[in-house]
């Protein structure tokens, strides 16, 4: 087996395509997102990337918040419009018929068909070319109470969560594995995938 060089591009996939909510509860927008992730632990931190012709990014240049809003499999011709259309042109809450839900500490509102919003407050921008990555603070994470079990846990297998690669929506397969199996105690069954 051998590999094929392309040249230079964005090709880690397949990653996370997000509704970025912004602006107020009385005038807002949502965008797609799919340059979005962890950046730190303590405090938390998440980042996303936009372009400067995006409508949102003189939003979030002015208000220094939004609210990253994860997708599901019913939020998926939600995901896609939101990427395509521009809020120039079009009032996405309206159209889409999505919810507005206030947020706890942001003034951009959460969208309550998302299973779960993270409240974000900008901290640092940085302009790197075609995007602007906007470092933020996660001040607030909120989760549809119909994801958390009997005992209080959150059921992230539940969701039915989306991700994106290189030009297509997919759902998320099935648990193989949980943090540390590999080196879990003798006598717990795991599966060796290296084992000849």
């Amino acid at each position: 087996m051998s590999k094929v060089t392309w040249k230079p591009g964005n090709f880690i996939y397949p990653i996370p395509a997000v509704l970025v909510s912004v602006g107020t509860m009385e005038k807002s927008n949502i965008f797609t997102v799919a340059w979005t992730g962890t950046i730190n632990t303590n405090p938390a931190m998440a980042y996303i990337s936009v372009r400067k012709e995006r409508f949102s990014y003189n939003i979030i240049k002015k208000q220094k918040e939004f609210v990253i809003n994860l997708t599901n499999e019913d939020l998926v011709y939600a995901t896609d419009f939101c990427g395509v259309k521009s809020g120039r042109d079009v009032d996405k809450f309206e159209f889409l018929k999505l919810n507005k839900q206030k947020s706890s500490f942001v003034k951009a509102p959460m969208i309550k068909e998302s299973p779960i919003s993270i409240e974000c407050k900008v901290v640092e921008e940085k302009d790197l070319g075609s995007h602007t990555m906007f470092c933020a603070e996660v001040l607030a994470i909120n989760v549809d109470d119909k994801y958390i079990n009997k005992n209080g846990a959150f059921d992230i297998s539940k969701c039915k969560l989306i991700a994106y690669s290189n030009g297509g929506y997919y759902s998320l397969g099935k648990k193989i594995g949980k943090f540390g199996f590999s080196v879990q105690k003798k006598g717990k069954k795991s599966k060796n995938i290296y084992k000849k």
